[in-house]
């Protein structure tokens, strides 16, 4: 069960921290990307980025939920 969080007297939503988090986990997962080179061997680079962001996120919405 997902409930308010309160951030310094600001009720968030749950999901939004949770973007916020997948975000911050894309970051460093992108720079890599970029360094490797992996990027040069997909097809559309947008798309594969949008493809790992929706796999962190629902990583993180999983471990949330099993969290709490």
């Amino acid at each position: 069960m997902f409930s308010e969080i309160n951030i310094l007297g600001v009720y968030v939503a749950p999901f939004a921290v949770m973007l916020l988090l997948a975000w911050l986990a894309m970051m460093p997962l992108s720079l890599i990307s970029v360094r490797l080179g992996l990027l040069r061997h997909v097809w559309h680079p947008g798309l594969f980025k949008l493809c790992v962001y929706v796999i962190v996120l629902a990583a993180i919405v999983r471990a949330w939920s099993a969290w709490t």
